[in-house]
């Protein structure tokens, strides 16, 4: 059977390495998330409910620790795989691309140990901040970093470094923060994570970065399993987790690593779909919801005189669930604008402005946040 997969042709082989990398890391994750609600609940480790978290019972908000081995074991098998097999053009992707992958590793390392330790005692928030600098800065030594906006804001030529170096170190933690952020309802920060990874992984396969797409791939599968527990997961039955700082920063720099990756991807211009999406676009629409639900709140909280970086209940999930909606329609509706923001920004960033067209979403998504809020204080007054 080893002597067929050296006889398939390349696209083949990559489609096997795909799936199989996407069902190793669901079952993977399958069989670790109830293990870890088990000791979870064995030893009394609980995100407790309070006035300005939603949900009402004792549940584990462990579920993130799963993320980093599944990913890793799924990627290292498949590795093996690859050498046994002797095709070993996995692992020449994988070599191609060592530095920036190697990099990624490093990050998440120091962003997982960060996590388990905020989950499990807490952790200050300037310490975390501390070490997310310190992966922005990994990102610029393993050549990770966004130094052309093809035109954006009007940035026709490529930045200076003394411009994109500290630039992409607040990308960096700004994109970590926003996916840290939008975990507020069930479903909601997977289901996000979930849409954007399918699309990365779908995307860096069509234009042949396969180590890329390897990375998509495998944490997709290790988000589905979490996201049926986290969702339909009973808490009275010890099946409901949360994925805690662990996983929401774990998922935040993985999807930031792609980003990144593919604002920097060279395109064939040959690519009938691709070619004429502008790289901006391309990188950043799946991210977009969060990031500017984030922007926006920290713009309310400092017009209500409030320190913007204290947890209240002003993002968007809070106020579709004050206009009625259940946690799982709200979360639903969501994936749905921000799949709806990635494919109106592929379609039009080929032909519009990207400036203008960046500002028409930003302009759409504030209308749409104004209605709500005029919506909800006319319900409150009845």
């Amino acid at each position: 059977m080893l002597d067929f997969f050296t006889t398939i042709s390349e696209t083949d082989f990559w489609l096997f390495v795909m799936a199989f990398a996407l069902v190793m890391s669901i079952v993977a994750a399958g069989v670790l998330i109830p293990q870890i609600l088990l000791i979870a609940f064995r030893r009394k480790l609980f995100d407790e409910p309070d006035e300005r978290k939603i949900h009402h019972s004792t549940v584990p908000r462990l579920g993130g620790i799963a993320f980093e081995p599944v990913i890793l074991f799924t990627i290292f098998i498949l590795l093996v795989f690859d050498v046994h097999t002797g095709r070993l053009q996995l692992m020449e992707e994988l070599g191609n691309n060592v530095l920036s992958l190697s990099i990624c590793v490093c990050s998440l390392i120091l962003l997982y140990l960060v996590g388990i330790a905020d989950d499990l005692i807490g952790v200050k928030y300037s310490a975390k901040f501390v070490v997310q600098v310190g992966c922005g800065l990994l990102f610029l030594f393993g050549g990770l970093y966004i130094s052309d906006f093809h035109g954006l804001f009007f940035f026709n030529d490529k930045l200076p470094w003394y411009m994109f170096w500290p630039l992409t170190v607040m990308l960096v933690v700004f994109i970590i923060n926003a996916m840290n952020l939008i975990d507020g309802i069930d479903g909601l920060a997977s289901g996000l994570s979930g849409v954007a990874l399918g699309y990365y992984g779908g995307v860096f396969f069509e234009i042949g970065e396969y180590a890329f797409a390897l990375v998509a791939f495998a944490t997709l599968g290790t988000v589905i399993p979490f996201f049926y527990y986290n969702v339909f997961g009973k808490a009275e039955k010890q099946k409901k987790i949360f994925m805690g700082d662990t996983g929401s920063l774990t998922i935040g720099l993985i999807l930031c690593f792609l980003s990144f990756r593919m604002a920097n991807v060279y395109i064939d211009p040959t690519h009938t779909c691709l070619s004429k999406v502008h790289p901006m676009f391309l990188a950043f629409s799946p991210l977009m919801v969060p990031c500017m639900d984030v922007v926006r709140v920290f713009m309310y909280r400092l017009k209500c005189k409030k320190n913007p970086f204290m947890p209240d209940k002003s993002h968007i999930h809070h106020k579709l669930l004050s206009l009625g909606m259940s946690q799982h329609v709200a979360m639903i509706s969501i994936l749905f604008f921000s799949a709806f923001i990635i494919a109106t920004s592929l379609v039009l960033s080929k032909e519009m402005d990207p400036t203008l067209l960046f500002m028409g979403i930003v302009i759409f998504f504030a209308a749409i946040n104004i209605w709500m809020h005029a919506k909800i204080q006319k319900k409150n007054k009845n």
